[in-house]
């Protein structure tokens, strides 16, 4: 593949990076949304999980939307509009809270997450064209520091604002008549308010600011003859490492999501205090970090961006079987550490999926973005699991407790075909149908 660079990259890096920053902080603040949610609209587990549903089915219904969407208007205005559309999200979660009503909260998050894909689909196949492609995994990896960073940032924040004293609160709904069940709820859902209009205000204020932004046009240019001579692809469907990719990225982003927004439930769950297990978000998030910061060092001038994916995908199988066979915080720390696992898998499958499409590079970066929607998928997915297994124990007499503890670290046995499936694609699958030579 080839592509018009410009002279200077560090700008449009720079600039690029305070996207993945936007959306990262946006996103990663599901892990407390969720024990959050469930707690106010008194939900089951599979249910409270329908929050990171919302968020990245958004990626399947706007991905080729938003990608027409940013060939008519370029990707200057297509960014700022999806920072407008992140915005207005953001402002519906006051009517949300004001009526206590949990499809509304859903809808506040699929628009935010509309909003996102405008940004996604514009941003990751910039940056992954910006320069050289055996490069393009470390320039990948600094937009995952910034995005893991937001993350990390999110979720403290936002889990010190929605999860503080929520152990005693649920104390007390146990408790207390229904005109007070429902008034503390409506209170605890009004924590919500404050920060989701200063959120609205920060995007509304960024999606002005954009416009005026120097991004540079870079475009990855038509491939017509291969050097071999082989015929030229004609259809995006001639393409399976492509679609194999899609399939990896799905199943990928479904493990992250579930190792970051599951673990705060899944400490709650072992009787470790929600004071406590709010910052654990955290950890995965900073053991993502540290892990981009160490491929930014790495890739390409000491491993290869297939090797990056091989290395991942081995640790997500072993650290999937260690959450399992284990317990307690032990096993808290593994789902952190899946952190690790994960980190440069979504820098690696990128390069390796768009490799060789030539014209059709956008085409393929928008069925990539439609991956995310495995965020959609397996974390509900988990949820179903533990509700299932939790209701399995108890009806053989175990106490509610302890089979919620057994059922959500059962929940993650979801992990190890993904990583399976991720290592298939690391050795064999980003191959596939590629030229020898």
């Amino acid at each position: 593949m080839t592509q018009n660079q410009p002279k200077s990259t560090l700008v449009p890096i720079l600039i690029i990076a305070g996207l993945f920053f936007i959306f990262g902080f946006v996103t990663w603040i599901n892990g407390a949304l969720i024990p959050f949610m469930k707690t106010i609209n008194e939900l089951t587990d599979a249910q409270s999980y329908l929050v990171a549903s919302a968020s990245y089915i958004s990626f399947v219904v706007m991905a080729l939307p938003a990608s027409y969407i940013i060939n008519e208007i370029g990707y200057k205005k297509g960014m700022s509009l999806g920072l407008i559309t992140m915005a207005v999200g953001a402002l519906l979660f006051i009517p949300a809270a004001e009526a206590r009503t949990y499809w509304v909260f859903l809808v506040a998050i699929f628009i935010q997450g509309a909003g996102m894909t405008l940004l996604q689909t514009a941003s990751n196949p910039y940056i992954t064209i910006l320069g050289p492609m055996e490069s393009a995994a470390k320039r990948i990896a600094i937009m995952g520091i910034a995005n893991k960073v937001a993350g990390a940032l999110g979720s403290v924040i936002f889990g010190t604002i929605l999860l503080s004293g929520i152990d005693s609160i649920k104390e007390q709904l146990s408790v207390v008549d229904d005109v007070e069940k429902s008034n503390l709820l409506n209170t605890m859902a009004d924590s919500v308010v404050t920060p989701y209009i200063i959120m609205a205000a920060v995007l509304f204020l960024l999606g002005i600011l954009i416009r005026k932004a120097p991004l540079p046009n870079v475009e990855a240019q038509p491939i017509e003859v291969s050097a071999s001579g082989e015929k030229v692809k004609t259809s995006i469907f001639q393409f399976p490492h492509l679609w194999l990719g899609v399939l990896a990225l799905f199943l990928y982003v479904g493990v992250e999501v579930v190792a970051g927004d599951t673990i705060i439930s899944y400490g709650i769950s072992l009787n470790i205090p929600a004071e406590e297990a709010r910052f654990f978000t955290l950890f995965t998030l900073m053991a993502m970090v540290a892990t981009y910061a160490l491929g930014v060092f790495l890739i390409p001038k000491y491993i290869n961006q297939s090797l990056a994916l091989k290395a991942s995908a081995i640790l997500g199988v072993l650290l999937s079987l260690c959450i399992v066979f284990t317990t307690g915080f032990t096993s808290v720390l593994f789902v952190a550490a899946l952190g690790i696992a994960n980190a440069l898998v979504w820098p690696a499958i990128w390069p390796l999926a768009l490799t060789g499409l030539g014209k059709f590079t956008e085409t393929g970066s928008a069925l990539l973005i439609m991956a995310i929607s495995g965020g959609a998928i397996i974390p509900p997915l988990y949820g179903a699991l533990v509700d299932h297994k939790k209701a399995e124990l108890i009806s053989i007499g175990i106490n509610e407790a302890s089979a919620l503890a057994d059922a959500a670290s059962f929940g993650y046995w979801i992990l190890l075909p993904c990583y399976i499936a991720i290592l298939y694609y690391a050795f064999f699958g980003h191959k596939v149908g590629l030229k020898k030579g």
